[in-house]
């Protein structure tokens, strides 16, 4: 049986974990709240967040994956970027998501009757850069940051200066897939939403990894990397993912992290570079 867990991480905003460990952020304010991604769609996610809350809830799907849209469908009410619909398509496939889900020593406690029936992308809302939602003394303010999907985007936490990057940003940055931009055009739309949200934030809350804060400074160093893939300045360690090949700009060390202690690392198509 498929089991949620949550932190509390500040006063408005809870962090939730799935199954395969992929984080999800609950903002409630005082009228209502939001869900910020979904998990694979394996278990009641609603039932669990209905159980944190008492107020409505609206989701905000950060891109189409997976491991982040799949548990959209239980909800009533969905923003989603129609720049994903496709990827979203594609990962609605039942044996995608056993095949994300199989990575977890959970997966085996999984039963048929727990995988969540999809519905097509249609069924949602779109939303896009400019779009805020106003929670009740909370608002969420959307950015647009393309690269790790066409259609990724970023939330603002306006009140509590946190910036929720999804998979468009982090520290481990996949951007190596036929339907991910190419590198050059990733680092214009990331030093694009950098601009844009100067001054506003002060922490970064991710999707994947050690369930904690990180701070600000994240997008400067996956710029920095962005300019040492294209000057040469980088460790080029094989990596293969699900038969895809590409390269990790950064190598690592024995507990995961950047062998010179910084945070940010993208892996990437050498043949996209220019792109």
């Amino acid at each position: 049986m498929v089991q949620f867990h949550a932190e509390k991480i500040s006063e408005h905003a809870t962090r939730i974990y799935g199954l395969a460990g992929e984080q999800m952020y609950l903002v409630e304010g005082a009228q209502k709240a939001a869900l910020i991604d979904t998990g694979s769609g394996a278990g009641s996610l609603r039932q669990y967040v209905e159980s944190l809350t008492d107020r409505p809830v609206i989701v905000l799907v950060t891109h189409g994956h997976v491991d982040h849209a799949m548990g959209a469908p239980e909800f009533d009410t969905v923003y989603m970027s129609r720049k994903d619909d496709y990827i979203y398509v594609q990962h609605c496939e039942l044996e995608v998501r056993k095949r994300f889900l199989s990575e977890s020593p959970k997966f085996a406690d999984v039963t048929e009757e727990e995988y969540i029936p999809v519905t097509p992308p249609d069924a949602f809302l779109d939303m896009e850069e400019g779009d805020v939602f106003d929670l009740g003394g909370i608002s969420i303010e959307i950015y647009a940051c393309p690269g790790h999907t066409r259609g990724s985007l970023c939330m603002l936490i306006r009140e509590e200066r946190t910036l929720i990057t999804g998979d468009a940003c982090n520290g481990f940055t996949f951007l190596f897939d036929a339907y991910s931009t190419g590198l050059s055009t990733y680092e214009k739309n990331l030093q694009e939403l950098k601009s844009k949200t100067a001054g506003k934030f002060d922490r970064i809350y991710l999707s994947h990894g050690p369930g904690r804060d990180y701070p600000a400074v994240l997008l400067d160093e996956v710029l920095e990397v962005c300019e040492d893939i294209k000057n040469g300045n980088v460790d080029d360690v094989p990596f293969e993912s699900r038969g895809r090949k590409a390269h990790l700009a950064k190598a690592l060390s024995k507990e995961g992290g950047r062998l010179d202690g910084k945070i940010g690392n993208i892996v990437y198509n050498k043949e996209r570079i220019a792109e």
